[in-house]
């Protein structure tokens, strides 16, 4: 609630106000009828009558702010709840993500945030209302006529218990509802990323039948839910019915037996209504506190969820240098049958240009991302500056680590927004500097805004080699000690990241530079090359010694050399039929 706890406060007080009021506001017309009206007592009349108007007016005006105060509460103990949970993901590690899908986090910040604030908004007004209105209604029905009382007595247990059995057996299926929104959300999230995929498979009849699969089962059990909670309706308009005929009935009796008057069966007839009403406002709070109870019990998971990385005490806020030590390092992912990383130790020196090559799942990815210290080490330590990475503060950690993925993302924004990820206070010179060393100056320039052109989401108006290039120059801006490029050049022709190292190893020395890639060429010139197999280093040495001595790094070698004769090959092949 926070800031929103007096209104919180509020809302329920004047909802005691408004139904203190509404029910003695009936009490008082059956006086009016009977004290006034039946005799002809104007005086009496005009007198109460006034009364009454104000208390309406009061009644009026306390429902009025009840409603005010409760939907603005609501509304920002839901903006609350939704900050707190967005923070709290923002605080998890890559293994506490794994615990919830994508499709699934974002379901519980819209659907069912917005299921809880709907409750907590009932909760703070029509719940306090509906029981209040039914005991005030049964005080006063009572003082009234303590034997026409009596009809509530029997009716209103049997009206509970078909309620109840209602709302019991509607329950579950509204929280099987909200594991189908998460596959809902998943599908449509999968075919917005994959759009163009899909497009080239020509796919999309399929994904259409996936979406309408995924909607269905969201239709076939919310509408089982809703028919068993449209009972409700019928249910109460039969016991209405009942009841105002048995009122009628024994309150004629009583009336003609001179131990009831007119005005007090009006009353009462008020006051029947507001307590079936009533009844029936507590069985749709008790729905939807129910149904929120669900979406709350999503929510607290993740609000409950402890990052597996966090902060130590007294954590170290300085990296001296760009050193990265693994000692007798093993990483396993949770669930994994295998660790992805064995016993691994190494040593790289600040300043030291490092290619890792291997074959997929060979752990590469797993070795670099333990640097930031995006995963921790199952046994062993990771050290970077000659301290281990799990007594760093995180932000400086990550600070002085720059690591640019294979996949990476760029953002809604303009370039100069994108690259200022790395640094918010860089100067346009300084992005522009990034740029031309990341060699994305050149096509930026061409742009009619240059680096004020606006990025699509994901960066989908800029190719594969040219998002690559700009999120080179983003990582740049951080200066940090130690650059990881997993992959990242992949989309860039050989030329191109050849003038990329080039400006790296020129400009900035110091920088230690970690390249994982799959083409020898890209890291030949390496200070020294790691090469992995099953989770574990198999050689580490310069290109020379490798060609030399490890059979792996040779096979690859070969390889990529007979792909790149076999390509010449055809592309020549190509030239003479052309020339012929």
């Amino acid at each position: 609630m926070r800031q929103y706890k007096w209104m919180s406060i509020i809302s329920p007080v004047l909802v005691a106000i408004e139904v203190v009021l509404e029910t003695y506001i009936p009490f008082l017309m059956g006086n009016i009828i009977d004290y006034g009206i039946t005799p002809g007592n104007l005086n009496y009349i005009n007198t109460w009558g006034m009364v009454l108007v104000g208390l309406a007016i009061v009644s009026l005006v306390a429902g009025a702010g009840a409603s005010w105060f409760s939907s603005h509460a609501a509304a920002g103990f839901a903006q609350n709840l939704r900050h707190d949970e967005f923070a709290q993901v923002q605080k998890f590690s890559f293994a506490n993500i794994e615990h919830f899908s994508t499709a699934s986090v974002v379901t519980r910040l819209t659907t069912d945030i917005t299921n809880v604030q709907q409750a907590y908004q009932i909760s703070i007004r029509i719940a306090f209302r509906a029981p209040l209105m039914f005991i005030f209604s049964m005080i006063m029905s009572y003082r009234v006529s303590p034997e026409m009382s009596g009809i509530f007595a029997i009716v209103v247990p049997i009206l509970a218990v078909i309620l109840y059995f209602i709302i019991h057996t509607a329950y579950p299926m509204f929280a099987r509802v909200f594991r189908r929104y998460d596959v809902l959300n998943r599908v449509v999230n999968e075919n917005l990323r994959g759009i163009r995929v899909i497009k080239t498979f020509d796919r999309q009849t399929e994904e259409t039948n996936k979406f309408k699969d995924a909607s269905n089962g969201i239709y076939t059990i919310f509408s089982k839910a809703q028919r068993l909670m449209a009972l409700n309706a019928p249910v109460m308009t039969f016991m209405i019915n009942t009841t105002m005929l048995l009122v009628s009935w024994v309150g004629a009796q009583m009336i003609v037996g001179k131990t009831l008057e007119t005005g007090q069966l009006v009353s009462l007839f008020s006051y029947t209504m507001s307590i079936l009403f009533s009844l029936m406002m507590l069985s749709n709070i008790i729905t939807m506190l129910s149904v929120s109870q669900a979406s709350a019990n999503r929510i607290a998971a993740v609000l409950r969820e402890q990052p597996s990385i966090e902060n130590p005490e007294h954590p170290v806020t300085t990296v001296k240098d760009g050193s990265v030590d693994f000692a007798n390092v093993s990483m396993s992912y949770m669930h994994a049958a295998h660790p992805s990383l064995n016993n691994v130790s190494l040593h790289i020196k600040p300043g030291e240009f490092v290619g890792i090559i291997g074959a997929t799942g060979s752990g590469k990815s797993t070795l670099v991302q333990l640097i930031p210290r995006l995963y921790d080490i199952t046994k062993g330590t990771v050290s970077v500056g000659g301290v281990d990475v799990r007594r760093y503060d995180l932000r400086t950690l990550r600070d002085a680590v720059a690591m640019v993925l294979q996949n990476n993302t760029l953002f809604s924004g303009t370039i100069y927004e994108n690259l200022r990820w790395g640094d918010a206070h860089a100067t346009d010179a300084e992005v522009e500097k990034a740029g031309q060393m990341a060699q994305a100056d050149s096509f930026v320039q061409d742009m009619p805004k240059k680096y004020d052109t606006y990025i699509e989401q994901g960066g989908a108006n800029v190719s594969g080699g040219q998002k690559q290039r700009l999120t080179i120059a983003r990582a740049l801006l951080k200066k940090p000690k130690i650059l990881i490029l997993d992959d990242s050049t992949s989309a860039v022709d050989t030329e191109t990241e050849g003038k990329i190292m080039t400006a790296l190893r020129t400009e900035l020395p110091d920088m230690t530079k970690i390249m994982i890639s799959q083409r020898i060429t890209s890291i030949a010139a390496a200070d020294q090359i790691i090469v992995m197999d099953d989770g574990g280093i198999n050689a580490v040495g310069t290109h020379q010694e490798l060609l030399k001595t490890n059979q792996i790094y040779q096979e690859l070698n070969s390889s990529q050399q007979k792909d790149e004769q076999d390509t010449i090959k055809e592309g020549g092949d190509s030239n003479a039929t052309d020339a012929q």
